[in-house]
């Protein structure tokens, strides 16, 4: 590829090659924190590539290629290039990672224990681990979070955070520009803006947590709460993560452990703030 870039991100090292600088460009600055992958090699390779020669000129169009494709996905324009390349790690790594169980969630950690967030697209739960970790909480993910098959710990995974709309409004007056890429819009999800992860979460991300809650949030609903019994909250669970079924009998032996020690707590929450508050009440309530 003409340009390439390559990190690591907790567990995984990525190559990122592309036949356009800006895609790359992004990613140097974005993630200009972040360690390169360990002795130049890469776990997981992404390809951002024009189909035809003359598409890298004229309307340009990105399609997302690498170890693992989607054959039948749309490319992205151009200027959806930074987008199209954290889908692009997105991809690799919940179609190819099988060193732990992948929970499609976010984490924060605090004292060394850390909540995880499980939630459709929308529910919030991006929002308020940014938010969170903007606190006194280490923000450990915002796509992932890795359960250890053997010790159960939760291995962080700080990629970008995906802000979206609303939520980039509110992060904009709480955190420097240079933390921030570039606004991209016209997504089938509105306008998003990446954030970078505060210093601490990145320089700490070889650092597990153990999980000591689970949270089922959604933003919008009537505020309240609801204990989640480990039944509700395993199925839950197999159904956010992109591994269990490769993984077989070790990914439900990780599961049943996560689900039978760890209390499940589903929160609805009208406003940022809201949730904050409920997230930091339950957690006094748990003794941290």
């Amino acid at each position: 590829m003409r340009h390439s870039h390559t990190l690591r991100v907790g567990p995984v090292s990525f190559r990122i090659g592309s036949d356009w600088e800006a895609p790359v460009d992004h990613l140097r600055r974005l993630y200009a924190g972040y360690p390169a992958a360990d002795s130049g090699q890469a776990l997981a390779t992404v390809r951002l590539e024009a189909t035809r020669p003359w598409r890298r000129f004229v309307r340009p169009s990105v399609h997302i290629r690498g170890d693992y494709t989607i054959p039948d996905a749309l490319p992205l324009p151009l200027s959806q290039g930074l987008l199209a390349a954290e889908m692009g790690m997105n991809l690799q790594v919940a179609l190819g990672w099988r060193q732990h169980l992948l929970l499609h969630a976010s984490a924060v950690e605090r004292d060394g224990c850390c909540i995880v967030m499980v939630g459709a697209s929308g529910s919030g739960k991006s929002t308020l681990a940014a938010l969170l970790g903007e606190s006194e909480w280490r923000l450990m993910g915002d796509e992932f979070a890795l359960l250890g098959l053997d010790d159960g710990a939760i291995n962080a995974f700080p990629r970008l955070v995906s802000l979206k709309n609303a939520a980039i409004t509110e992060m904009v007056s709480r955190v420097p520009a240079d933390r921030l890429g570039p606004p991209i819009l016209g997504t089938p999800k509105g306008t998003i803006r990446h954030l970078v992860p505060r210093a601490d979460a990145i320089v700490r991300m070889d650092e597990p947590a153990r999980p000591s809650l689970l949270l089922f949030p959604t933003f919008g609903d009537e505020p309240g709460l609801r204990p989640v019994p480990p039944s509700e909250a395993f199925m839950r669970l197999t159904d956010s993560s992109t591994n269990y079924v490769a993984l077989g009998e070790p990914g439900f032996d990780a599961l049943v452990r996560l689900v039978r020690d760890v209390p499940a707590v589903a929160i609805g929450y009208g406003s940022s703030h809201e949730g904050m508050a409920v997230v930091n009440a339950l957690w006094a309530e748990l003794g941290r």
